[in-house]
């Protein structure tokens, strides 16, 4: 198959249709994280639809101090990543084509989820992610659009668009693609020397610190919940003998009091540490939020959330993100927890018995160790879409 190369929307238009059309939009410099967002688009075309990628370097969502002019420019090798994933169609339009008479006097605003997070670093860019990526919906006409998580405030706002204003265009995420050792692909990393790349590993190691201590604490509940909170508990725990308990008690100091303070702590150490490196981490924000809105969650949540991250290494600006899942019931448990008499003769033993045969609580991760990377084939996609952040 030979991936056709179009300019202009009336080329694009002029193509026989036949079935669905996914479309893949990217700022060019394509990696194996767009070659992912575009073999997952082919997927949802079929064989009989049509996948678009479009290319195209936004001027609207940078800012006066940042990189539109050293933007990677990269059509050639654009073109052949592309067709060997299996894209029909590389649209690559000129400024003049998506702007015809100059920058729009008409756009779309992002509102208050667009003024948090990267919006607060960066005023004015969802603006402008938004308004092209209107236009390229128009422009491209397709069926379903794909986007990274990496980019995970861009997904909301784009979902909360095409919900607002009736685009009539199915939303496709796909999950972050990252390097063997944990850094998320993205085509800014090409700017990172040696030394800030090692950096740069911060971003990925404070995400997984702070999953690691989440998947702990949720272990320590998930164990609580196990058995009833009856007499019959209360003598199971005194069995325990001290050894056990210490060692378990040990394990529940861990994990710092509050769902959501413990991710956000553990997190921290580790970017508190990359600040002292050489060339040092400037940290922009860590956030755990609601991705509905993005706004910061409290300890109570219960729910999907997002944990992000934004950081400078040297003259580069990189993001990174990670869902987690918060359970419905963690209030219940701590309820229980608070409610159930203390065993007699074992004091503290109710809290040592939330790790009680539990391997993820007997190696509870210590924030400040380093965090191995997960395998790349575990791990999720990201690219850089007409608005998106790195």
């Amino acid at each position: 198959m030979t991936t056709a190369l179009l300019r202009t929307a009336d080329e694009l238009h002029a193509r026989v249709r036949g079935g669905r059309r996914a479309v893949v939009m990217t700022m060019g410099a394509l990696h194996e994280g767009h070659a992912t967002l575009i073999r997952a688009a082919r997927e949802i075309a079929g064989p009989d639809g049509e996948v678009v990628v479009t290319v195209f370097v936004n001027p609207l969502q940078f800012g006066a101090d940042e990189d539109l002019d050293r933007y990677p420019r990269t059509l050639d090798a654009d073109l052949r990543i592309a067709e060997r994933a299996g894209a029909d169609v590389v649209f690559a339009p000129s400024a003049d084509e998506v702007y015809p008479g100059g920058e729009p006097q008409v756009r779309i605003t992002a509102g208050p989820m667009g003024e948090r997070l990267e919006g607060a670093s960066r005023p004015g860019h969802f603006d402008g992610m938004l308004t092209v990526v209107g236009k390229l919906l128009h422009l491209t006409r397709p069926d379903a659009a794909l986007y990274g998580q990496k980019d995970a405030q861009q997904l909301a706002l784009i979902r909360r668009m095409v919900r607002d204003l009736n685009f009539g265009v199915e939303i496709v995420a796909v999950p972050t693609v990252r390097e063997d050792d944990g850094l998320a692909l993205s085509s800014r990393n090409r700017y990172l020397s040696v030394p800030e790349r090692r950096t740069a590993l911060a971003l990925s190691q404070a995400l997984f610190a702070g999953r690691d201590r989440h998947a702990a604490q949720e272990a320590l509940r998930a164990r609580a919940r196990e058995v009833p909170a009856t007499r019959a508990r209360a003598e199971a725990l005194s069995a325990l003998g001290e050894s056990r308990a210490a060692a378990d008690a040990a394990a529940v100091a861990k994990a710092v009091p509050g769902a959501a303070a413990g991710v956000r702590a553990a997190a921290r150490l580790v970017l508190d540490e990359a600040v002292r490196l050489d060339p040092p981490l400037v940290l922009d924000y860590l956030a755990l939020v609601d991705p509905s809105d993005f706004t910061e969650i409290d300890d109570d949540f219960t729910g999907e959330a997002v944990l992000a991250v934004a950081a400078r290494v040297g003259a580069t600006r990189l993001i990174d993100n990670l869902p987690l899942a918060f359970a419905a019931d963690e209030a219940q448990a701590a309820d229980e927890a608070q409610n159930t008499p203390e065993p007699h003769g074992t004091p503290g033993a109710l809290e040592a018995h939330r790790t009680q045969d539990t391997p993820e609580a007997r190696t509870t991760p210590d924030a400040s160790a380093p965090h191995a990377a997960p395998a790349p084939h575990a791990t999720h996609a990201t690219h850089e879409t007409p608005g998106a952040a790195s």
